[in-house]
């Protein structure tokens, strides 16, 4: 997955076409005639020895010296705050909690236990969704959203207005089993959530997600799945073809790009030139990431690092100064991945899919001809122009720019993803 040497801004991170994963279908096809297709309850219980490890192990972290520069990546300060904050304040049973207070269950799927949570709505017509989650997140993202999809009336929302959510963990993430060989990719995960819908009796649903999970969503509608009736992102895969391949021969920007084009251009260009390296680093030599196994506060340095914008919101929170994401937020996830011992088997996932990766970069136009709905959150990536949109999307049956949030759009401002949610899919509630 990393970018070819002589294109530094081209992301090979998915063979984006509904054939890519035709080798795969028949030992899949296999694999479904035997496995167990089950629906198994799944709760919680991290044993409180584990607890007392990672606050141990907190405790001891062996600090570096102070950055000289503030662009050297995650300042010390910033992450000593957290580091405190994790080892004495911080309350896993708490979000043990609220995830217990879900409906979680686990399923096997082409041989691989695939852990969700799944809650109906109480209205006869809510509509089915399948929301995922991309890196560094987890389910943890969507928590704040589910009450309020599921249950709009109470949320000052109308009954037309709900849904049935599907929340899965994606492979090698969370409470999801970890793949033993290579071969889990965006296509062969699309499948499984196909599968995933089916199993649960929904014959027709719409799919959403950001990061990874747009990367999913827009697979599922490239393999036309039975049923699918259009997805709705928040990290859109837009980029034009010229743009692409003037990004990636470091050229000037086009000469006629509009405000808001140029503005997506200089946030790609500071992203593949600066915000790349999490990426190369899983994309090639995932495994060589053992001290993100053994560190927490290495791993959650690593986690909080994704982005800039996010890393600004993040270090903001430990500093008292919360927008979006708590402190509480950030290592109710961090922690999640630490008692999972998910650090590079989430990582593979990059690794894998650079292996059928056709060398288009991750946010290139992917050819999506289903119904599409964009929310475009001003501090994600890129926020993608609607001349973007217009073009990568025939059928684009929603656009808006929101005033606030960025990459974690769900988890960062609930209330507006809600309202997208539910002005996005309004259109096919009315066709179906």
């Amino acid at each position: 997955m990393s970018p070819t040497s002589s294109s530094p801004s081209r992301r090979n991170f998915l063979a984006a076409s509904a054939s890519a994963g035709a080798l795969g279908q028949l030992s899949a096809t296999a694999r479904a005639a035997t496995e167990n297709d089950s629906i198994r309850p799944f709760r919680i219980n991290v044993p409180e020895a584990e607890l007392a490890d990672l606050r141990r192990r907190v405790a001891a972290t062996r600090w570096p010296d102070r950055e000289t520069d503030q662009s050297q990546g995650v300042q010390l300060a910033t992450i000593q705050q957290l580091a405190r904050y994790w080892e004495t304040g911080h309350d896993w049973r708490k979000v043990e909690a609220r995830l217990n207070a879900l409906p979680q269950f686990i399923t096997e799927i082409d041989g691989l236990d695939i852990h969700f949570i799944h809650v109906r709505s109480k209205h006869e017509n809510a509509l089915p969704m399948i929301v995922t989650h991309g890196w560094p997140g987890s389910v943890i993202e969507q928590l704040k959203i589910i009450d309020p999809l599921t249950n709009p009336t109470a949320h000052g929302a109308s009954a037309s207005d709900a849904f049935h959510l599907v929340i899965p963990s994606l492979p090698g993430y969370g409470f999801s089993g970890k793949p033993t060989a290579p071969g889990w990719t965006p296509v062969s995960i699309a499948r499984a959530w196909a599968t995933l819908m089916q199993r649960l009796g929904y014959t027709r649903y719409v799919a959403q997600g950001g990061d990874w999970g747009n990367a999913v969503s827009e697979v599922m509608a490239l393999q036309e799945l039975p049923g699918l009736l259009g997805i709705h992102t928040n990290m859109a895969a837009t980029v034009p073809p010229n743009i692409s391949r003037a990004l990636a021969s470091h050229e000037a920007p086009p000469a006629d790009l509009t405000a808001e084009e140029r503005n997506a251009w200089d946030q790609l260009v500071d992203f593949y030139g600066k915000g790349l390296g999490y990426a190369l680093e899983m994309s090639n030599r995932p495994q060589t990431l053992y001290g993100i196994a053994d560190s927490p506060v290495g791993l959650a340095a690593w986690m909080i690092d994704h982005d800039i914008r996010s890393y600004v919101m993040i270090a903001r929170a430990f500093n008292g100064q919360t927008e979006g994401l708590t402190a509480n937020d950030i290592l109710d996830n961090v922690t999640l991945y630490w008692l999972t011992n998910t650090a590079i088997s989430s990582a593979r996932l990059y690794w894998d899919t650079t292996q059928v990766s056709n060398g288009a970069g991750f946010f290139d136009v992917r050819g999506v001809k289903i119904p599409v709905a964009v929310s475009v959150f001003p501090d994600e990536i890129y926020a993608t122009p609607r001349s973007w949109a217009v073009r990568a999307y025939p059928k684009l049956i929603h656009y808006n720019k929101l005033d606030k949030g960025g990459h974690f759009a769900a988890w960062e401002q609930p209330e507006l993803f809600t309202a997208e949610m539910r002005a996005a899919f309004r259109s096919l509630r009315q066709a179906t």
